[in-house]
């Protein structure tokens, strides 16, 4: 998946590529099965909340504002969709967020989604 960056594009086909098939490049959006449950991905919140609403997917995934979330969306058929950001993955800030590197532990059987915060080293100088 490739944020709004130009050159997210270029470096993350050549990355995948690389890998000989270990990963794959989905492009701007992703429609996956894993564990039965359908699983929308994509960078931009507006497109999450949009695709959550829809009742096609059990999980949408987005990004973009560097800050993690899990919550339900309330979907058209009457029923709800997970909704989770994982938040700055690369610990990489955005304009106004002090970003942390978080990251979502899920458990697609049980529903649940937790947000983990990866420790980074204490420098000393």
């Amino acid at each position: 998946m490739h944020g709004n960056n130009i050159g997210d594009i270029a470096t993350l086909y050549r990355m995948m590529e690389k890998t000989g098939g270990l990963f794959t490049y989905h492009g701007q959006e992703a429609v996956l099965e894993l564990g039965g449950r359908k699983i929308f991905v994509t960078h931009m919140p507006h497109h999450g909340h949009a695709f959550a609403c829809t009742g096609d997917y059990d999980l949408v995934c987005h990004g973009h504002s560097h800050t993690a979330h899990v919550g339900m969306q309330a979907d058209v058929s009457g029923g709800h969709c997970w909704l989770v950001n994982p938040g700055s993955v690369a610990g990489i800030d955005a304009p106004g967020v002090d970003a942390v590197p978080t990251w979502i532990l899920g458990d697609l059987e049980r529903m649940n989604f937790e947000i983990r915060t990866l420790q980074q080293p204490i420098l000393e100088a």
